[in-house]
């Protein structure tokens, strides 16, 4: 509010009226000139000052609530003391529900997408893969091949991606100071997820790189995760289950710094677009907000990370007799800029669901749980 009612003010106060120029000559000018220089300095100290109030005035009220849902939470008898370490562990709970859940749902899409990524003329459409699969695999048997190794691994993936993006949020929000966790919110939203998924991917990688295995060879090399696991472990070493640890850095890292971000983002927005707070809406109508939100951040994922994702399945691939491993490098000179971005379609559709599931799931479990849903409105500088 400060911000406008400021550049308001100044908008408009500072012209300098025309002279006339028959008698002061250059006398005149320079004086108007420096007039002139002197009125815009002020009005950007001026306008400068008041963005810098404003920016405290939404950083302050943004501590005084969260403080007083912490206070709450401490002295409601019952509930979960937010962003206390059982808060941290109900949200990786309801991380591992919202991840392992829905990537195993949608196995017979990955598992078409990888084996397109690895063979893009393999299936001419989705249908057709299912059909195939469906037809000389085993029926629906077949179509979740891989499901354990997904489900364990994104279980685990979720649990560490959505419980450190918690912690992380609120420990950059801090370490930042009220003012700039609002003025800088962004940039927090972007470094809490990063330095989340990080470790999430560490967690995630053993059981991905069995199940890219298993959904890769014809027939399947393994018939669990645990078979899987053993018979790579025994064929190239515990080693080779973090081997394409850097690609799954280079694919998830990018894909979570927007999914956690663009879905911060669209609830705002949504909140923002009908125009009265969060807290106004009933927990069912916010859930709306998060699946909404979750649909819209999951096509922008899909589309970020999905050259990364073909590195990932090209570098688990099966190889050959003979055949020298792959790296990134001999990848992209075979496949080609063009080559990155096979299967797309499937990712998108794929993704979009994914993320819609999961926040759905995730926000669900904290309602449930006696916690607040994921995202607010964005604070608005001409309300206090």
């Amino acid at each position: 509010m400060v911000a406008q009612l400021m550049g308001s003010l100044f908008q408009g106060s500072f012209t300098t009226p025309a002279l006339p120029a028959f008698s002061l000559g250059g006398v005149a000018a320079s004086v108007v000139d420096d007039a002139k220089s002197k009125a815009e300095d002020l009005k950007n100290k001026a306008s400068h000052a008041a963005s810098s109030v404003g920016d405290k005035v939404d950083g302050a009220r943004a501590a005084a609530t969260t403080g007083a849902a912490q206070a709450v939470s401490k002295a409601a008898p019952g509930t979960i003391e937010l962003y206390s370490g059982k808060y941290y562990a109900t949200c990786a709970l309801g991380g591992a529900l919202a991840c392992g859940t829905t990537h195993a749902f949608v196995t017979p899409l990955d598992l078409v997408k990888c084996r397109k990524q690895v063979d893009k003329n393999i299936y001419k459409s989705n249908m057709d893969g299912w059909k195939k699969i469906h037809a000389t695999e085993g029926g629906i048997r077949g179509l979740y091949t891989g499901v354990g190794p997904t489900l364990i691994g994104y279980s685990m993936q979720g649990a560490a991606k959505y419980g450190f993006y918690e912690y992380f949020k609120k420990f950059y929000s801090d370490l930042a100071g009220a003012e700039n966790a609002v003025k800088y919110k962004d940039a927090i939203y972007l470094a809490g997820s990063a330095s989340a998924e990080f470790f999430a991917d560490m967690a995630l990688v053993p059981m991905e790189t069995v199940k890219v295995r298993m959904q890769t060879t014809f027939p399947p090399f393994a018939t669990s995760a645990v078979s899987g696991l053993n018979k790579v472990v025994a064929a190239e070493g515990s080693g080779a289950l973090f081997k394409s640890l850097p690609s799954l850095w280079g694919r998830q890292i990018p894909y979570t710094m927007m999914k956690f971000w663009s879905f911060e983002a669209t609830v705002a927005a949504i909140y923002n677009a009908l125009g009265a707070p969060k807290e106004s809406y009933n927990k069912l109508q916010q859930l709306g907000v998060s699946a909404t939100a979750g649909y819209i951040a999951g096509v922008f994922c899909a589309v970020v990370s999905h050259p990364a994702d073909t590195m990932v399945s090209k570098l688990n691939a099966p190889l050959a007799p003979g055949q020298a491993k792959p790296t990134v490098g001999s990848i992209y000179a075979d496949i080609g800029f063009g080559g990155l971005w096979g299967g797309l379609g499937t990712r998108i559709i794929m993704i979009g669901t994914l993320t819609a599931l999961q926040w759905l799931i995730y926000d669900t479990f904290k309602v449930t749980m006696g916690l607040p849903t994921t995202g607010s409105a964005a604070p608005d500088p001409t309300k206090k």
